[in-house]
């Protein structure tokens, strides 16, 4: 699976420019959201703001598992999933956004993005601090 972890990781030109303006954008969609699940305004006020919250929000993720997939097994991956199950507990939990589970989105982004590595970088699955050393030595399930 090294097209998924290579030994070093990936980089583009332009790839900090890129990264800078796809947060941007996100930003700005999640601020435009804040319309739906703050204020309940109607959905043709805030549903571009979604699109542009979920694009961004995918393109900034890819870029990250094509710069190296280890994101995907550490915290800060993990986190990107438990975003989107909370957020989408709208189509199955209840009729319209909530103020609550927008709110909690907001905090787990906030603390996960500005913690220290040993919590960004720690594996739910491993139940460790994951390293490209973990992955090279296949020692993920050492502890």
């Amino acid at each position: 699976m090294s097209w998924l972890f290579p030994i070093d990781k990936r980089d583009f030109p332009g790839r900090r420019w890129l990264s800078i303006t796809l947060r941007t954008f996100h930003l700005m969609g999640i601020a435009g959201l804040a319309g739906a699940y703050l204020f309940h305004l109607p959905e043709s006020q805030w549903m571009p703001y979604l699109w542009l919250a979920v694009l961004s929000g995918f393109l900034m993720a890819a870029m990250a598992v094509y710069v190296d997939g280890i994101w995907l097994l550490q915290l800060r991956g993990q986190a990107i999933f438990l975003k989107l199950l909370l957020l989408s507990t709208v189509f199955w939990l209840f009729d319209e956004p909530q103020t609550m589970i927008y709110l909690l989105v907001i905090l787990i982004s906030g603390v996960v993005s500005h913690a220290p590595g040993k919590v960004r970088y720690y594996s739910l699955w491993h139940r460790k601090v994951l390293t490209k050393a973990d992955l090279i030595n296949k020692n993920c399930g050492e502890s």
